[in-house]
């Protein structure tokens, strides 16, 4: 069995410092959880303040304040504060972000709007990109990929699939686990699957992966957590988002998922070389011609 895939990453300067504060804030000491609820509840005002405001705001010493830059990765409250600018310039943070019943269509577009690009940011600063180099390396070589998905997974593999002009390699993208367990059942050595879930324990996906294993096939899996289906996986690509268990938050994880399909497609289609180039370039612009400049 090949090694346990990597499925997480550290962190690190480049991450948004705000949802650093808000993942490790049950981790931190009581006295330091203080100041991060002062922080999270208004950073802005954080910006211009100094370690004695922030520490009678938080009714906790100035060494506290130190104290708690430091455990959430920062080199002391100055580059705390530089990093919080850095986060506030992004957008506003996902604890931020929670829509309400009361507010009005304009506040709820600017809080999906936000919400979205923090966790998109998130993403990408968490993702690992040796996981991707690999399934890069694994895609490039199949004869065939299949794309297995549920629900919002599912319409991931079917936006897979319909890029399989740049994959340069038939593609098929599978949303019934009938079927798919028809379709794995087919498959040879030198095919891929790559199985989609975001909790990764989607029992149908699971045993998707593991019957494609038993076939000699490679088994890529994007997931947004660890579980069960990692176990199955030769490359596990976590696709970790800031979701949370408020009804109204948008489904982030899909928007993310369907970013990884664009960097792993186009990465596939700039190995093919110029002429898989230009035949993809041919066919937009015959798909151009099936648009019209008219009005109806």
């Amino acid at each position: 069995m090949p090694p346990k895939p990597r499925i997480s990453s550290p962190i690190n300067g480049s991450d948004n410092i705000l949802e650093v504060a808000r993942t490790k804030r049950d981790e931190l000491r009581k006295s330091d959880r203080k100041v991060c609820d002062v922080v999270l509840a208004d950073p802005k005002r954080i910006l211009n303040a100094t370690v004695a405001e922030t520490a009678e705001w938080a009714d906790v010493s100035q060494p506290t304040v130190i104290r708690f830059c430091t455990s959430i990765g920062c080199q002391g409250y100055q580059d705390f504060k530089l990093r919080l600018a850095q986060s506030l310039a992004l957008g506003t943070p996902a604890t931020h972000s929670v829509i309400l019943d009361t507010d009005s269509p304009t506040a709820v577009a600017e809080k999906i709007f936000d919400y979205a690009i923090t966790s998109l940011d998130w993403v990408r600063n968490h993702i690992d990109p040796h996981s991707i180099a690999q399934a890069v390396e694994i895609l490039d070589k199949a004869n065939r990929i299949e794309f297995f998905g549920f629900g919002a997974s599912g319409i991931v593999a079917r936006d897979a699939q319909q890029k399989f002009p740049l994959f340069g390699v038939p593609c098929g993208a599978e949303i019934d686990s009938h079927q798919q367990v028809m379709v794995v059942s087919m498959l040879k050595p030198g095919d891929v699957v790559v199985a989609i879930s975001n909790t990764g324990a989607t029992r149908s996906i699971i045993e998707a992966a593991r019957l494609a294993r038993e076939r000699g096939c490679q088994v890529i899996g994007l997931v947004g957590m660890n579980g069960p289906l990692t176990d199955h996986c030769d490359v596990v690509i976590l696709v970790e988002t800031l979701e949370n268990t408020n009804i109204y938050t948008p489904t982030i994880s899909r928007i993310a998922a369907l970013t990884v399909i664009d960097i792993l497609s186009t990465a596939i289609a700039l190995r093919r070389g110029d002429e898989h180039i230009e035949r993809f370039t041919r066919m937009k612009r015959h798909l151009s011609y099936l648009r019209t400049t008219e009005r109806i």
